[in-house]
């Protein structure tokens, strides 16, 4: 029997979503502790991987088991978890449907703020700027779903198959001070820290070491950039994950200020 976990956490304290020797990830503690509840070993695959200190605020794996439990699995297992790391849904699914290859959109958020704050500090990343060109951010952004292959914004791109990403939507709001920028791109799939690199580059844009043309030339001519500097990773949600048999809205509300609030964001 394969059921498929909906979940969301806080990656602040993690070395990312996968599995490996040494430092904690959110897979070995999810895996570690439905384990020791079942009473029985479990591996569980993800929808995906984020990387060290990334969040999600929507995330999917499937489990596969011979048997249904006769708990209630949910409250036992948000009791045994950590604070970070939630479990909002467990479904049942087909034996052949899988949470990471039939993921048909992936939804990505990132979040800065421009002022330092005390609250906003494990849920955007700061940047102590003035005066971003915001216009030109915007031009940028705009480019991205005009483009498939994103080699240039790739920090390994020769470890990969191919580097083509169908980029369906790319967007970049503000709020009415101008001092909070979210950054939100949805595609098929992403490179590795693509989107920090991207975030990046619409940085130096908006500071003017960077024109919207030389921009393009990068994503024209597959080039990779001089320089590869990636955003800071506490900025990075993934935010929406979607099925041909399933499209669930997220859950979460650690970070609804952030994402959900129609009084702060608006579209550039």
């Amino acid at each position: 029997m394969r059921f498929f976990f909906h979940i969301g956490y806080n990656g602040g304290n993690y070395r990312g979503w996968q599995r490996q020797l040494g430092p904690l990830s959110v897979q070995q503690v999810l895996e570690t502790t439905i384990s020791q509840v079942l009473k029985n070993p479990v591996s569980i695959m993800g929808c995906g991987r984020t990387d060290a200190m990334v969040h999600a605020s929507q995330f999917f794996f499937h489990v596969d088991v011979d048997k249904e439990w006769d708990f209630d699995l949910l409250f036992r297992l948000n009791k045994n978890l950590p604070a970070d790391i939630a479990i909002f849904e467990i479904i049942l699914m087909k034996d052949n449907q899988h949470a990471r290859f039939d993921a048909t959109q992936r939804t990505y958020d990132y979040f800065m703020h421009t002022y330092k704050d005390p609250f906003l500090h494990s849920m955007s990343a700061l940047y102590l700027e003035k005066d971003l060109d915001l216009e030109k951010m915007k031009a940028a952004t705009a480019l991205l779903p005009a483009y498939t292959d994103f080699r240039a914004f790739c920090k390994s791109p020769d470890e990969y198959e191919h580097t083509i990403c169908n980029v369906t939507s790319a967007k970049l709001f503000t709020d009415t001070a101008g001092d909070r920028l979210r950054f939100q791109i949805s595609a098929n799939r992403f490179l590795g820290r693509m989107i920090r690199i991207l975030v990046g580059k619409l940085l130096e844009i908006g500071r003017g070491e960077m024109s919207v043309a030389e921009f393009e030339h990068y994503l024209v001519s597959k080039e990779t950039p001089k320089t590869i500097e990636p955003a800071y990773p506490q900025g990075l949600y993934l935010s929406k994950v979607t099925y041909p048999y399933l499209d669930i809205p997220p859950r979460t509300m650690f970070s609804a200020t952030l994402e959900n609030s129609p009084d702060v964001w608006q579209a550039l």
